[in-house]
């Protein structure tokens, strides 16, 4: 897949994606990319973009996922001029693995995070954190402040996470990682998760399967290490959660969108409407035939995103 993606081949602004690497907790090479908004035939962003204050979006993946999750996203948001930012976090994408599975933690990805915005010399972003990349978001947002953290978009999830999705979840990651194809792939997506996901038709489970997945010698892979499922190990059982409503109204000062899929088995429809009543900047979307999480691949979806980041300028 090509680093360099036009993302408005109609019109007189294109995209461009490069990777970026760097140094995370314990020294572990770690990889992001990075979507560029230009005008189409030059190197350089227009001026008029920085002097509107184009704030860039910085999106974190769920659990398993990657940077591709964000690929529609990017396409959308930088043909409206603002740069996109994505992370891989350690274990996961182009990222390396680490012998120390324990290490896939939340407190210890958050540190790789805060060295990726130090690294990119982020003054004031927005961030838009789907499933855990939402936890990460939140706990962020008390970190940072207005001043530097914008606003923050939450793709299905809350402080209140649903037993009945993480069980599912838990009972996938790393259980079986390679497919004969990526058709292989998508009919396994669509069996395990059509419930979720019904209006998806067969193309589209081949293009989730694109995200998920990649070429190796064994066949399809997908791409994260299998470790990452020993840190799930126990939740199926229904053990304690921690209390993350204080984490959420930390964040009061900080504008917030939340996207709930209306089928979602993880962020319940009372706790998306109960965090909209103790957040006093909170506006609530629910994206209809889709669960947990929603792909971010609509038009009515991106242009909530679009317009949350225009308020925030």
């Amino acid at each position: 897949m090509s680093d360099q993606i036009p993302l408005n081949a109609a019109g007189s602004l294109e995209g461009r994606s490069n990777r970026f690497c760097w140094t995370g907790s314990g020294g572990l090479i770690l990889s992001g990319r990075r979507w560029t908004p230009r005008w189409a035939g030059t190197d350089q962003a227009p001026a008029e973009w920085e002097q509107a204050g184009k704030l860039p979006l910085l999106c974190l993946p769920g659990l398993s996922r990657n940077t591709r999750d964000f690929d529609a996203i990017a396409k959308a948001m930088t043909a409206k001029g603002h740069p996109v930012i994505a992370l891989d976090y350690r274990g996961r994408g182009f990222s390396s693995w680490t012998s120390d599975w324990h290490s896939y933690s939340i407190p210890v990805e958050a540190e790789d995070i805060a060295a990726a915005i130090t690294h990119l010399e982020l003054e004031r972003f927005v961030v838009l954190g789907t499933s855990r990349g939402g936890l990460h978001a939140m706990a962020m947002a008390a970190t940072y402040g207005p001043e530097q953290m914008a606003g923050m978009i939450l793709n299905d999830i809350g402080p209140v996470i649903e037993f009945d999705g993480l069980k599912r979840i838990s009972g996938s990651v790393g259980s079986k990682m390679t497919y004969e194809s990526f058709d292989s792939l998508a009919l396994s997506l669509k069996s395990g998760l059509e419930a979720q996901f019904p209006d998806l038709g067969g193309s589209d489970w081949l293009r989730l399967a694109q995200q998920l997945a990649s070429p190796s010698d064994a066949g399809i892979t997908l791409n994260y290490d299998p470790n990452l499922g020993k840190t799930l190990e126990g939740w199926d059982k229904g053990g304690a959660f921690p209390d993350l409503w204080p984490l959420f109204e930390a964040s009061n000062r900080i504008p917030v969108l939340v996207i709930r899929g209306a089928l979602s088995d993880i962020l319940s429809a009372e706790t998306a409407q109960t965090m909209s009543l103790r957040h006093p900047d909170t506006k609530l979307i629910e994206v209809e035939g889709e669960g947990h999480a929603p792909l971010l691949w609509d038009a009515i979806t991106q242009s909530a995103i679009l317009t949350f980041l225009k308020r925030l300028i």
